[in-house]
C-alpha cells in the first residue's frame, strides 16, 4: 500500500500550495474537496511564500555570480602579495637588503617565506602590513620595492577589499532571505496538511485506487515501498507480457 508523502522542498511546498490553490480557483465551494476557510489561508498565505522564495532564490544566485568575481580578486591579490614579498626575499638573499627589513613588514616571524593566506582575513592582515611598512619606508627616503611596486600592490589590495566587503553583505542578505523562507515553512506545512487531510477525507468512502487517484489531483503524492514498487513493475510486466 503506498503512502502518502508531504512535501520536504520549498519547491515541493510551493508545488502543493499552488496545485490546492489552482483547484479553489477552478471549482465552485460545493465541489471543492476542502473547506473555503482551507482556500482563504492559501490565498493569504501563497503570494507572501512565493515573494519570499523568489527574494531567498534572487539573494543566493546574485551572492553565487558575485563570488566569482570575488575569487579572482583573490587570486589576484594573493600573487601581488606573493611577489612583492618574493621580491624582497630575494633581495635579502643577494645582501641588497638587511634582514632587519621584514620588520617593517612585520614578517620577522615568517622568515624568508610568503605568510599564510588561506582566509580573508590573513589576506587583510598581510596586504595592510605590506602598505603601511612600504608606506613608511618611502616617507623616510629609503629605496622602494619595485616589480611591483607598493602603488601596484596597493591597487589589486583595494580591489579585494571591495569585492570582500560586497561578498559579506551578499552573504547578510542571502542569511537574512533564508530565515524569512524558515519562519515559513511551519506555517505552508500545517496547511498542506490541513488541505490533504480535508481531501482524504472527502474521498475517505472511495477505493483505495480511486480514492489516490481523486487525491493526487489535488497535489497529494503517494510514494511506493521498495517492496511495493518492485511487485509493481512485475504486476506492470506480467500485463504487457514481459518477462
Amino acid at each position: 500500500m503506498p503512502y502518502r508523502r508531504l512535501p520536504n522542498t520549498d519547491t515541493a511546498r510551493f508545488k502543493a500550495l499552488q496545485k490546492a490553490y489552482q483547484k479553489g480557483k477552478e471549482l465552485p465551494p460545493f465541489k471543492l474537496a476542502f473547506s473555503q476557510s482551507a482556500y482563504q489561508k492559501i490565498m493569504t498565505f501563497l503570494p507572501r511564500f512565493e515573494k519570499t522564495m523568489v527574494q531567498q532564490k534572487s539573494a543566493l544566485n546574485i551572492q553565487t555570480e558575485r563570488n566569482m568575481d570575488h575569487l579572482t580578486q583573490i587570486k589576484k591579490v594573493k600573487m601581488y602579495i606573493s611577489h612583492f614579498i618574493q621580491v624582497v626575499n630575494m633581495a635579502i638573499q643577494r645582501g641588497e637588503l638587511s634582514v632587519s627589513i621584514l620588520d617593517c613588514y612585520k614578517l620577522n616571524e615568517c622568515g624568508c617565506k610568503v605568510p599564510p593566506m588561506n582566509s580573508e582575513e590573513e589576506i587583510c592582515m598581510v596586504g595592510q602590513n605590506l602598505i603601511e611598512g612600504e608606506t613608511a619606508r618611502i616617507r623616510n627616503g629609503l629605496t622602494p620595492i619595485t616589480n611591483p611596486t607598493i602603488a601596484l600592490v596597493k591597487v589589486w589590495y583595494e580591489k579585494f577589499l571591495d569585492a570582500y566587503e560586497e561578498q559579506k553583505n551578499l552573504q547578510m542578505v542571502t542569511c537574512r532571505a533564508q530565515k524569512e523562507i524558515a519562519c515559513l515553512r511551519p506555517e505552508a506545512d500545517e496547511i498542506i496538511l490541513r488541505i490533504w487531510n480535508e481531501v482524504e477525507s472527502s474521498f475517505k468512502d472511495l477505493p483505495d485506487d480511486l480514492k489516490r487517484e481523486k487525491s493526487c489531483e489535488y497535489g497529494l503524492i503517494y510514494v511506493y515501498r521498495k517492496t511495493e514498487l518492485a511487485s509493481q513493475i512485475a504486476i506492470k510486466q506480467q500485463a504487457l507480457g514481459i518477462g
